[in-house]
């Protein structure tokens, strides 16, 4: 039941999970005795009273961890072992775990058992996040593990909903600690980031729609673009160029949070360009066809460029606000 709200929960939130692996299955499938029977045959298992050990010093743990409890229990480490090994022979070569700041520690003795069983312990990547600190109005909401007293994912995405949430979580380095308002994050104003950058792109739909009806209907492909003088319109297609290098070495440094910030600064240029011309003689849409026709351009570019930003991000672009 606890694993069906999980996934349950998970998916609400857009995340969906092709496996499920659970502890005892690994003990069943007899993975964890294989796993042990392979760092046996290696000599790297040594016994201490009752208790069996593995030499994980000599891999570069910074002492030796113990597998097997004196009354024959299994430690947590044992079939974290296992579950590795598991990875490994499903044919995965490159193995990405997302832990909280407070596993740090147990980084180099997962490398030393990886590399142990055979395999180059380089193939392991571990991504450490910090705590969420959860406000509501800029006061702290109470929560302690010890007391049980804590912020469920299921109710700040009802609360806030799908997009909102998302899109928050992934505005900080996974390292960096979170501050998420849930009334910020509620608001439908240009004061709540996510808000912001939808906007961008309804705004940009709008422009669309308005063209359209005054006879200037895309696609713009044979637009002038050298028409676009203004410092505004020369910022936001030099920051239109950057998007898919910053793409690139978002998903190449495993950092989202890179997708969000360009969103935001792009929103920013954007409605400070619409907002400064909107009604004056270089507005998007003037008695300059040609002219207009390449600003038209532009706008469809952001939106565009907007919309795969929050495609990536998991976050819908909407064409109204």
């Amino acid at each position: 039941m606890l694993l069906e709200e999980i996934g349950a929960d998970l998916r609400a939130f857009g995340v969906v999970f092709d496996s499920w692996v659970s502890e005892r299955s690994l003990f069943d499938s007899g993975e964890v005795e294989a796993a042990l029977a392979t760092l046996r045959a290696g000599g790297y298992l040594y016994e201490e009273g009752k208790a069996i050990g593995f030499r994980a010093s000599d891999f570069g743990d910074e002492k030796d961890r113990i597998l097997i409890r004196s009354n024959g229990e299994p430690t947590y480490f044992t079939s974290d072992i296992a579950y590795h090994a598991n990875k490994i022979r499903r044919g995965f070569h490159r193995l990405i775990n997302i832990w909280g700041a407070d596993h740090g520690g147990y980084i180099p003795r997962v490398k030393a058992a990886i590399r142990a069983l055979g395999h180059d312990p380089e193939i392991l990547q571990v991504i450490l996040l910090q705590m969420v600190k959860v406000l509501r109005g800029g006061i702290p909401v109470p929560m302690s593990k010890r007391t049980g007293e804590f912020v469920e994912l299921r109710e700040v995405v009802n609360e806030v909903g799908k997009d909102a949430a998302r899109f928050l979580f992934l505005t900080r380095r996974s390292e960096a600690q979170l501050d998420f308002d849930i009334e910020v994050a509620k608001r439908q104003s240009m004061d709540n980031p996510v808000f912001y950058v939808q906007y961008a792109h309804a705004r940009a739909c709008s422009m669309a729609r308005k063209a359209a009806e005054a006879g200037l209907p895309g696609p713009y492909a044979d637009a002038d673009l050298a028409l676009l003088t203004l410092p505004e319109e020369l910022g936001i297609m030099k920051h239109l160029t950057v998007y898919p290098e910053m793409v690139l070495n978002s998903a190449l440094a495993h950092e989202p949070h890179r997708v969000t910030t360009y969103l935001q600064e792009l929103a920013a240029t954007f409605h400070g360009y619409f907002t400064k011309y909107k009604d004056s003689e270089e507005r998007v849409i003037s008695g300059d066809r040609d002219l207009s026709r390449a600003r038209l351009a532009m706008v469809a570019a952001v939106r565009q460029v907007v919309a795969n930003g929050l495609a990536l991000l998991g976050v819908s672009a909407p064409e109204r606000m």
